[in-house]
């Protein structure tokens, strides 16, 4: 069943495909669907949808690539500068569900347009706010968070309906590498341009440029209307064939189901539940770092006497260069890893998608505490330590996703997507910049202010981290346990 053309309500339950159930179907032939013309469209629609991930994330990262020249221009402490990235991910988090709730309902191609022009637009207004008025940058970070929350909720399900488990797994995989590399792209941008300018303002201009063709690229290449898969299509398709199953007369499959009903049936799925607060451990994690890494490097720096304190009007920000290709790289790696790594393992374990994900948790966490403990005595094994941290943080991206889409029910996919975005980023990395803010501000209050505590506050309030992720290992084992019977109850 396809979309309607606008955003009106869709036909009655009984005149379409809908979620895990399909329309009440008609007794007759085999329906074709040729799967040949449609894969390259298909392929098509979703490097559309990597692309535009691409901005997404890079806009994301965009402020803490040029952390130390915001701080600087808007005379922020530690505290209000971690403040800048919880207010972008409480509004992001928060406007997921209603976007979750209009993905599963209406056209989701005019609803992720949408966001991608009101993202963009917001961003480079953003460009020409002076120092005076700093509140209004804050908001202008809200506002690109609820634009980028239409993006992140959507995207992913759309993927899910063009392709086979098999296959929807490489393209998961593909479209969630575009996470850490937009995300290192966002600090090697705005790091570059601020360099090249002399004025970190230019950071926030180029993005939009690259929103405006994601948008074009929308609107010519992604149909307008995207047929929603159901288990009964994921079940049926043979050789290329659909056969339309028959059903006893009068009997109807399920339709629509109130929202609140869905909310009560997701919190019932325990896979879903654990593997949520394991993404959410990992989301504190990836908030805490992609804020503050390149500071406490540059402050460890400072320490070691390797650079001067930062006096000038455009800071020194190798760091962020070097962070952001080390973001791109480990995630990269370890998105392909991770595929891998579930695709071979599936095949002898059926628990191995939450097995993994604990392990490469337990690895980060301790590759991290190593690099917290290094800062002070040596810059590039901190480097090689974090690299690591990340890269094991990153093998759990595609991973995660597809554990959710295979534990639950197809109709309710957007609805349990954007409640996972809320509850990642509500106790996840919504909080987590701030809070090494405010612990390192609390430190550096009750010590003498220099260099040296400067340091050490971040890096003792850095070692929350490492703690987040053991739990988070201990959630996704716990994830493990119940993942083979809410699997089997999706199915049916």
């Amino acid at each position: 069943a396809d979309e309607n053309t606008g955003l009106q309500s869709q036909p009655p339950p009984e005149e379409q495909n809908y979620g895990a159930t399909a329309a009440h179907v008609r007794q007759g032939p085999f329906v074709p669907v040729s799967r040949n013309g449609p894969a390259k469209r298909d392929h098509l629609i979703v490097a559309v949808l990597c692309y535009a991930n691409l901005i997404n994330f890079m806009d994301w990262f965009i402020v803490p690539g040029i952390l130390l020249d915001i701080q600087k221009y808007f005379e922020l402490s530690d505290g209000d500068t971690g403040l800048l990235q919880t207010v972008f991910i409480l509004c992001y988090m928060l406007a997921a569900p209603i976007f979750g709730y209009l993905g599963d309902r209406y056209n989701r191609k005019i609803i992720l347009g949408a966001g991608i022009f009101f993202w963009s637009g917001v961003t480079l207004g953003s460009s020409f706010i002076s120092e005076l008025y700093y509140w209004i940058f804050f908001l202008s970070r809200g506002l690109v968070g609820i634009g980028t929350a239409s993006y992140s909720t959507i995207a992913p399900t759309i993927i899910a309906d063009l392709f086979e488990e098999g296959k929807r797994t490489t393209m998961l995989s593909i479209f969630y590498i575009f996470i850490p590399v937009g995300s290192g792209l966002g600090y090697v941008l705005a790091a570059g341009m601020a360099d090249v300018t002399g004025d970190w303002h230019w950071a926030f201009r180029i993005t939009p440029c690259m929103g405006g063709l994601a948008l074009v690229l929308l609107i010519l290449l992604v149909p307008h209307e995207t047929q929603r898969r159901t288990s009964a299509h994921r079940a049926l398709s043979i050789s290329g064939t659909i056969r339309v199953a028959a059903e006893k007369p009068g009997v109807h499959r399920t339709a629509k189901t109130p929202w609140c009903q869905d909310v009560i049936s997701l919190a019932k799925n325990w896979s879903f539940v654990w593997s949520s607060l394991g993404l959410t451990a990992m989301a504190f994690i990836t908030g805490a770092l992609g804020m503050w890494v390149p500071l406490f490097l540059y402050r460890a720096q400072v320490v070691q006497g390797i650079v001067s304190p930062c006096l000038q009007e455009s800071c020194n920000l190798s760091n962020s260069l070097i962070f952001g290709g080390i973001t791109i790289g480990t995630g990269i790696l370890g998105v392909i890893a991770g595929a891998e790594a579930a695709r071979r393992l599936r095949k002898i374990n059926n628990k191995a998608d939450p097995l993994i994900c604990a392990t490469s948790m337990f690895i980060s966490a301790l590759c991290l505490y190593i690099a917290l403990m290094v800062a002070q005595t040596s810059i590039l094994s901190t480097f090689i330590f974090i690299a690591f941290g990340e890269l094991f943080l990153s093998v759990n991206w595609a991973v995660v996703t597809d554990i959710l889409l295979y534990v639950v029910t197809p109709r309710r996919q957007s609805t349990a997507i954007a409640l996972q975005i809320l509850v990642s980023h509500l106790l996840g990395d919504a909080g987590s910049p701030y809070l090494i803010g405010i612990i390192s501000n609390a430190i550096q209050a009750k010590n003498s202010h220099s260099f040296q505590w400067s340091f050490w506050s971040m890096q003792y309030s850095f070692i929350v981290c490492a703690f987040v992720g053991v739990f988070g290992g201990g959630f996704f084992l716990l994830t493990s346990f119940y993942i083979e019977e809410d699997r089997k109850e999706a199915e049916r």
